[in-house]
């Protein structure tokens, strides 16, 4: 497995690295045997990052992942990240910070959290707050590595003035391409780039089914794409990507990973399977090149992403 190296700290990571939220919450029904086993899959497979976050099940999705990682914790590097509400709000107050890792901490079963990302603006606290009480947790030996996740430029800059940051979370995948503005940005500032949901919130997995298919909790109940007025037409835009990859002798979502790795060179996708099997499927993207004819291709079958944006 290809290493790639985010940001200027020493923090390197797997090519294809491994997204834990499905295995808690959005997604439908979990199996933990299941989630635990593919989550070791990955490993054997050489993926050595693993992501997740309070959020998650607050705090169910991190003890998953840290007894799934417990055999082999000195191989891998955790990430996970504080800042939201049981009510999906914001707060990333200094004392709710505190609290939150503390219990993270606990909950991975780790004395040290590889990355900690604050994982939402927060519009009533200062970011230079925030970022001040997670160098506390560097500073402390109990945090290697500081992300941000879904922050803009000035959010960016401002946090990384206070202490350097190694990395920066957002959605990105062929469906959407709104964080591309600030790859300038990271590239002056040293900063590596994750991107969650490399899938398309499973658009692009191969096994995209209409919105009556999920449950009512499911996160893509909210998602654009898969609104009545555009759910077939983004269909017909991955049946043709479908076609290119297989010209490929690859699959939609090889090819949808692929894409991302090919975008920059410190760009790491986190897909999240929980079946083995498709772990397997995603990692063998790092395996395909594409070149440039093939990107303009893709930019054919997809000039704007996916129809109606990636929220409702």
């Amino acid at each position: 497995m290809e290493t790639r190296t985010l940001g200027t700290q020493g923090l390197t990571a797997s090519a294809i690295s491994y997204g834990a939220m499905g295995t808690a919450v959005g997604y439908g029904p979990t199996d933990d045997t299941e989630s635990i086993a593919a989550i070791r899959r990955a490993h054997e497979l050489g993926v050595t990052h693993f992501d997740t976050a309070e959020m998650y099940g607050w705090g169910e999705g991190e003890k998953l992942l840290g007894q799934a990682l417990a055999p082999i914790r000195d191989e891998v590097t955790i990430a996970t990240k504080f800042g939201f509400t049981p009510a999906y709000g914001q707060d990333s107050r200094p004392e709710h910070i505190r609290e939150v890792v503390d219990n993270s901490l606990r909950n991975l079963g780790v004395d040290v959290i590889d990355v900690l990302y604050q994982h939402v603006p927060d519009p009533n606290v200062p970011i230079e707050d925030v970022v001040g009480v997670m160098k506390e947790y560097v500073d402390a030996g109990k945090v290697k590595y500081l992300g941000l996740s879904n922050a803009g430029e000035d959010v960016i800059r401002r946090a990384h003035a206070v202490h350097p940051i190694s990395v920066l979370q957002h959605e990105y995948s062929i469906f959407t391409h709104e964080v591309e503005p600030l790859f300038p940005v990271l590239e002056e500032l040293g900063i590596g780039f994750v991107a969650y949901s490399p899938l398309a919130r499973g658009f692009l997995s191969g096994a995209v089914k209409s919105r009556d298919h999920y449950g009512p909790h499911d996160f893509r109940q909210r998602i654009a794409w898969w609104n009545p007025e555009n759910f077939d037409a983004n269909v017909a835009i991955t049946n043709e990507l479908t076609k290119f990859a297989e010209s490929k002798g690859a699959t939609l979502s090889q090819l949808a990973l692929a894409w991302l790795l090919a975008q920059k060179d410190y760009i790491v996708p986190i897909p999240g399977s929980r079946n083995s099997g498709r772990v397997a499927q995603n990692v063998t993207a790092v395996d395909l090149t594409l070149t440039a004819d093939d990107l303009t291709r893709i930019a054919e079958i997809a000039a704007d992403g996916g129809l109606g944006g990636r929220l409702s």
